[in-house]
């Protein structure tokens, strides 16, 4: 893909339904000799597939990546002009590889799906259908050459990469083998391939419309032997039989729209007669191609990649062989939301809201920075929940896990040209029941690490549920909550180990403390912002501590991170709006028919009891990459389970500095 001009797209925009803006940085010379900024541009907003943002050619991108059929749905244009446009990739799905019948032989491979990339295409406001072709299917018994891909279509229009041509069956002729994007290899029947391909092979262009261009390559042929030839790909020919040799697919080409740079529409490789002296099956072509068979059935096509399937080879004596079938084909439609000089640096996934560049990580990762410092940056480190307790039912309440520690710096200076190494805390597993602690797991601390001063910012993992051996809940992040059984009856909840660190401001609370006899009551997980409930604090058990609201820099309306709830029984949020992090998880109940405690707001999980099941709701588990504490439970005996079922939720680091 050539490089894009950088007059092509200006630096500016507001991107798809994550409602994120972006304002022009530059300054041009006003009138009476003063400076003014340019009024902010708006950019596309749309929706649809799997979005993903990342930089490369000197701009940020957004790519909505479709492997399903769905609706690429343009809901504002913004501005207008060159950010009503975008760049697609269209592959059709590939070429089921043929049927090797006994006694003759080896089949030829499928061709990939048709490929068509275009830059710049305009938009306007609409839902454009996306279609995503599927793989053709194997040659069936008979035998017959393999069935030909569907075609991938974005409308409307409709633009369209039609699906690869079936390879050859061992006895069908040559005007058999089907057309397609990329047409399929002969099969070993000694006829040419005479088949054309639908996306003009042999010139490299496709029936298109400009200034679209397609690929797709013809199969090859096999004049004598037993072997089978490789299917066509989008940029080579497939491979031609020989008498001892298998023909390989042909290569594909390969994109970076989505990110990752990645091969499409390669052809099927040959299938080959077993045993034979010499002489090997033909390779899958790069892109997806499956390889055919030696003697077996050749392998399916890649999915998403639109590579056609590998031809089967007969085994003797006398044993029939399928084809692969095609790999299904993908759409993807990119955008520019930005330019590299904007985001200062790279990591994670990038976006704009109000004015501020927000990198969120929600796995582990590293931020660098480019040559440029970034005088003042907000960072907020949440790491992961405590597990919660568990109880066999008859024993009394297991205390909620505790939140994960959270740790915020309001202007922390990073140096130009300097890598950031980040490490996503886990959730701590919940309590295995058959082990006679009834404790959980601590969350894993989230780190991010920086040589320099002020230093590494380290939130601390949440504290596990206590059950029912009456100690204390574990210390962390924040505190675990305690049991309410055991000998003696009752413990008090763990401690938060939550400081200040790196320069920033750490937040962390102490769990409930479980309840003595008659009701067993447990205690529920602390929140970063608020300690856990004790059980005898409560009509029931208690609820799990409220967590905290980020910052107003990271509270995107469209985010799909924290949790955007704010309603748990840790008590109602007092700000409303969501974006909260670092609920403690709620106590589970007793078979004193007490209420099990609720999870904090933040993430936390409501605790769960019941006299008559061993199945744990998913409700009990914290919310991923919120760093909520699991939910404490007590289940029916004699009903013992694994741990796992009530788990603290993974932690979360997100950056933000002024765009």
């Amino acid at each position: 893909m050539g490089a894009r001009s950088t007059g092509s797209h200006p630096t500016t925009t507001k991107a798809d339904g994550h409602l994120l803006e972006y304002f022009r940085q530059n300054f041009s010379a006003g009138g009476g000799g003063t400076n003014t900024s340019d009024p902010p541009v708006n950019g596309i907003t749309a929706t649809g597939g799997v979005i993903n943002d990342y930089s490369a050619d000197g701009y940020i991108w957004r790519a909505h990546t479709f492997t399903a059929s769905g609706a690429f749905n343009v809901t504002d244009l913004g501005d207008g002009g060159p950010l009503a446009q975008v760049d697609y990739l269209l592959v059709g799905g590939g070429g089921g590889g043929g049927f090797g019948h006994h006694g003759d032989g080896g089949a030829g491979g499928g061709g990939g799906g048709a490929l068509r990339y275009a830059e710049d295409y305009p938009v306007s406001v609409n839902p454009y259908p996306v279609v995503v072709g599927a793989g053709g299917g194997n040659g069936p018994g008979g035998p017959a050459p393999g069935n030909q891909g569907t075609s991938s279509i974005f409308g409307p229009g409709p633009l369209a990469a039609i699906g690869g041509g079936g390879g050859g069956s061992t006895r069908a002729g040559g005007t058999n083998y089907p057309a397609g994007g990329s047409t399929g290899g002969a099969g070993s029947d000694g006829s040419p391939n005479t088949a054309t391909s639908a996306s003009g092979a042999n010139s490299g262009t496709n029936n298109s419309v400009s200034p679209t261009a397609g690929w797709g390559r013809p199969g090859g042929d096999n004049s004598t032997g037993n072997s089978g030839a490789g299917g066509g790909g989008a940029s080579a020919d497939g491979g031609d039989a020989t008498p001892t040799e298998a023909g390989n697919g042909g290569a594909g080409l390969t994109y970076n729209i989505s990110g990752t740079a990645t091969a499409y529409a390669g052809g099927g490789g040959g299938g080959k007669y077993s045993p034979n002296p010499g002489g090997t099956a033909g390779t899958g072509g790069t892109g997806g191609g499956g390889a055919g068979g030696t003697g077996a059935g050749g392998t399916n096509g890649t999915q998403a990649t639109g590579g056609g399937g590998g031809g089967g080879g007969m085994q003797n004596p006398g044993v029939s062989k399928v084809g692969g079938s095609g790999g299904s084909g993908i759409v993807v439609i990119r955008y520019q939301i930005g330019s590299t000089s904007s985001a200062k640096a790279t990591g994670g996934s990038v976006s704009f809201y109000n004015g501020k560049t927000i990198h969120t990580f929600t796995g582990s990762g590293s931020l660098v920075v480019d040559s440029s410092e970034i005088p003042s940056a907000e960072v907020f480190v949440v790491a992961g929940g405590g597990g919660g307790g568990g109880y066999a039912w008859g024993d009394g309440g297991a205390g909620g896990g505790g939140a994960g520690g959270i740790v915020y710096h309001s202007g922390r200076p990073l140096a130009a040209s300097t890598t950031y190494p980040i490490s996503i805390g886990a959730g701590g597993r919940s309590a295995n029941i058959n082990n006679a602690s009834k404790l959980a797991v601590n969350g894993t601390n989230t780190v991010f690490t920086d040589p320099s001063s002020p230093g590494t910012i380290t939130a601390n993992g949440g504290g596990g549920g206590r059950g029912q051996d009456g100690n204390p809940g574990s210390s962390g992040g924040s505190g675990g909550g305690g049991s309410g059984g055991g000998n003696p009856p009752g413990s008090p909840g763990g401690s938060s180990t939550q400081g200040d660190s790196g320069g920033g401001s750490g937040y962390g609370s102490t769990g409930g403390a479980g309840q003595t006899g008659p009701s067993f009551r447990g205690g529920g997980g602390g929140g970063a912002g608020d300690n856990g409930a004790s059980g005898p604090d409560q009509p029931g058990n208690g609820p799990g501590g409220r967590g905290i609201q980020a910052p107003p820099s990271f509270r995107d309306p469209a985010s799909t991170v924290s949790d955007t709830d704010g309603t748990y029984g840790g008590g109602t949020a007092p700000t409303p709006g969501g974006f909260w992090f670092g609920g403690g998880g709620g106590a589970s109940a007793t078979p004193y028919n007490s209420t099990a405690g609720t999870g904090g707001s933040g993430g936390g999980a409501q605790g769960f009891g019941s006299p008559s099941s061993r199945d744990i709701p998913v409700s009990t588990i914290g919310k991923e990459n919120t760093g909520g504490g699991g939910g404490g439970y007590a289940i029916a005996n004699p009903y013992y389970v694994t741990s796992g079922h009530a788990n603290g939720g993974s932690g979360v680091v997100m950056i933000a500095y002024p765009t």
